[in-house]
């Protein structure tokens, strides 16, 4: 049968949906990072407390938390780390060993809706005042393991089935990521300027969490109605086709030409009646992509290493009080957000350097450069004594094309590591990549533990 000519994205839909997909992605780490100084408050001795604030009431201009902090409270951003890289690591890995065994659809609607049970049990708990510290200190830690869980199998399987389009659709899944970040940040400033109660704040944070995530499943079940989604993921334009093997390999035995689409390295027959070709094992796979795979793994490992842990730790020339208060929300986690958005948006424009273009790693490792950076502008306490970057515009500008430099060249390496390989490889490529993306993000993690341990 003759190939069919490739339908049009109606109305950008799939690309949208995609974009909703990486928002969703990044959710559980982001929304519980905003809802820190929540969290925090929770885990304050409420004897010991009032003692604390009697002899000294201030209060952290920053994130609003008192000025004592229980042990619970100071080891809170530590092991909440730990409790969201491990499981993400873990189960990368295993969804790129076995996502054969497991179908598509079933990975990912049910790590949205391990997701979306994480956020309604963390928002219920936002009234459970009953609980003694410790008690919600563990159930918020193995909330954070069970989130990153499903966290992990959903991401991996997103890159897996967006590796399937054409390379321009990882963009938005990227771009979708890049905003999480904003409105976190967004939600760090409006509570800041609020001036609301942390119990309440957190709250509609995790209802909004729970309303994105739900628009995330019902947008993924929405796919198959697209005529270009179907076409590309399930390389068949009839719109009762599933992704069932039996459900294909009855259209076949009935003679329903329909079913031998232009695109056969989906399906489990091909036009002649053959079986398609089976996956190639990882490590075939891994010798073809292994390059994008390491430099997307040492963006992330660069980024994780000094931001936060790194950048939280410059402070303001300005002694204006309001400003001392939004100088880090606005400066490092919003200018962070906004640039690493545009990045990860701009190569769906522009994808500059190519897959095998020798400047792609050099580019890579050059962003190792905002190390020594960061540490000109105004770090407390200081390396080198003073800083020589000595203005906040300086810290705004270094920020700046660190965000976009991470977002870019990230984005641009999750795109070019699936095209590498042959269609029916696509999904185990992404998936290989998402795995190395985790593994950079935990490397980046124990660096910044050692980098600030140094300072």
């Amino acid at each position: 049968m003759p190939s069919q000519a490739a339908p049009h994205d109606s109305y950008h839909l799939v690309w949208i949906i995609f974009f909703i997909l990486g928002l969703g992605s990044l959710l559980p780490w982001n929304f519980f990072m905003t809802a820190t100084m929540y969290f925090k408050g929770r885990l304050q001795d409420k004897k010991e407390n009032v003692t604390a604030r009697n002899s000294n009431d201030s209060n952290d201009t920053i994130s609003g938390a008192p000025a004592w902090e229980s042990e619970l409270s100071k080891n809170f951003d530590s092991t909440m780390t730990i409790c969201s890289m491990v499981p993400l690591l873990i189960f990368c890995c295993l969804n790129s060993m076995l996502h054969t065994l497991i179908p598509i659809k079933l990975r990912i609607v049910g790590g949205l809706g391990g997701i979306l049970m994480m956020f309604v049990i963390t928002g219920s708990l936002v009234w459970a005042s009953s609980l003694s510290p410790s008690a919600f200190f563990g159930i918020t830690m193995v909330t954070v393991f069970l989130i990153n869980s499903f966290g992990a199998v959903f991401q991996s399987s997103v890159f897996g089935l967006v590796g399937r389009l054409p390379p321009g659709y990882t963009a938005p899944v990227m771009s979708g990521q890049g905003m999480s970040g904003i409105f976190t940040a967004l939600a760090m400033i409006f509570s800041i300027l609020s001036g609301s109660d942390s119990r309440s704040a957190a709250f509609w944070y995790f209802v909004t969490a729970c309303v994105v995530t739900a628009i995330a499943i019902f947008s993924y079940l929405y796919l198959p109605r697209l005529k270009f989604a179907r076409y590309y993921l399930y390389k068949d334009n009839h719109p009762t086709t599933t992704d069932d093997t039996e459900n294909k390999n009855e259209h076949i035995a009935n003679g329903d030409s329909k079913v031998a689409g232009p695109n056969q390295a989906f399906l489990n027959l091909n036009n002649k009646g053959e079986e398609r070709p089976k996956p190639d094992s990882i490590y075939i796979i891994f010798r073809k992509i292994w390059s994008m795979a390491l430099c997307v793994c040492c963006v992330f490992w660069f980024t994780i290493a000094v931001f936060p842990a790194l950048t939280v730790r410059v402070a303001t020339f300005s002694t204006h009080n309001m400003w001392n208060s939004l100088f880090l929300p606005v400066c490092c986690f919003l200018t962070f957000g906004v640039s690493d958005f545009m990045g990860r948006s701009l190569t769906a424009v522009v994808m500059w350097p190519g897959e095998h273009s020798c400047w792609f790693p050099v580019l890579v490792a050059a962003r190792l450069v905002f190390i020594p950076a960061f540490l000109l502008c105004n770090v407390t306490p200081h390396p080198f004594g003073s800083a020589l970057l000595a203005h906040d515009v300086a810290f705004f500008l270094v920020m700046l094309l660190f965000g976009m430099s991470s977002g870019y060249l990230a984005s641009l390496a999750m795109s070019y590591g699936p095209k590498r390989v042959e269609a029916h490889n696509a999904e185990t490529a992404g998936s290989v990549m998402m795995f190395f993306l985790a593994l950079g993000l935990a490397l980046g993690a124990a660096t910044s533990f050692v980098m600030i341990q140094c300072l």
